[in-house]
């Protein structure tokens, strides 16, 4: 075990699966020598050489549709895209080509590639530095959309982004990238993708978020302790595919929801998990509460 933050446990992940398996491959904008704008790919390209770490042109269409090209024919990509807002001019390649090809080619190409995204507000950055757009890749039929809250997360989640055989945009929240240490294996583990997680358990209300806001979360549970309210906190971890069930199980335990994300609240994802709850848990609430 180490003390990482999750920029450290990105860059471990990062590190042991290249050294597992020569077809990961990395690639995007000043990730060799610099490390990306983040240091995130610090020293990856000095162990692996400019074979396998490759600075790309300032062309964010270009770093997804070369990678798409790579995992078609037996690579797996892990391409870095150094804003969250500069994704929008790779959106067709991701649309057309990345989430369709499994399905255009009748299962003959896969397109088993990850996205690193730096996303979310913060650190008070300038327009197309601080976006949190989620529910538009989440839109995608073909896409895994993956957020983690802590280095552990973070760690075992990219592991398995990057054995998955699909795309997966991998959105690491830039706010807590150094703000957090925890305890990391140093040996690699895998947190399958599509199962959120249960953080804290409680009965009085159900708190769903994912990436940065998971913070707080537990700092507001913290102070509705004082008041005797016990909340139950749950890590959403894959916006899509979304474990549904957890959610919704939980939300029949204690009766009530809220639902934090930094997204912007019209259309955001909070309201596709609101919607399922409505669907699979309100009645069921509703009867439990309206005994006497």
């Amino acid at each position: 075990m180490s003390q990482l933050n999750i920029v450290e446990a990105i860059n471990l992940a990062l590190h042991q699966e290249m050294a597992k398996d020569k077809s990961v491959v990395v690639l995007g904008e000043d990730v060799g020598h610099e490390g990306g704008v983040f240091r995130v790919t610090t020293g990856l390209q000095k162990k692996f050489g400019t074979a396998r770490v490759m600075d790309t042109p300032l062309a964010e269409s270009g770093i997804v549709g070369t990678s798409i090209g790579m995992a078609a024919y037996g690579l797996k990509p892990v391409a870095e895209i150094q804003f969250d807002g500069f994704v929008y001019p790779a959106f067709n390649q991701l649309i057309s080509h990345a989430a369709r090809l499994r399905n255009r080619s009748r299962g003959r190409f896969t397109c088993p590639m990850v996205l690193r995204v730096p996303y979310g507000g913060g650190i008070r950055a300038l327009e197309h530095h601080s976006e949190s757009m989620e529910a538009l890749y989440a839109h995608i039929p073909g896409l895994k959309v993956v957020i983690p809250s802590s280095p552990a997360e973070a760690k075992g989640l990219l592991i398995a982004a990057i054995r998955d055989p699909d795309p997966v945009i991998f959105f690491e929240p830039k706010r807590i990238y150094r703000a957090i240490k925890e305890e990391v294996p140093t040996k690699e583990y895998v947190i399958p993708l599509g199962k959120a997680k249960i953080l804290q358990e409680g009965k009085d209300i159900t708190l769903v978020a994912w990436g940065s806001m998971i913070r707080e979360c537990q700092r507001a549970a913290e102070k509705m302790k004082e008041r005797s309210i016990s909340c139950e906190i749950i890590d959403v971890r894959t916006i899509c595919p979304l474990d549904s069930e957890t959610i919704i199980e939980s939300v029949k335990k204690t009766g009530r929801c809220i639902i934090v994300h930094e997204a912007p609240r019209s259309g955001g994802w909070g309201a596709e998990i609101a919607t399922r709850i409505q669907e699979k848990a309100i009645l069921q609430i509703l009867l439990v509460f309206a005994k006497p």
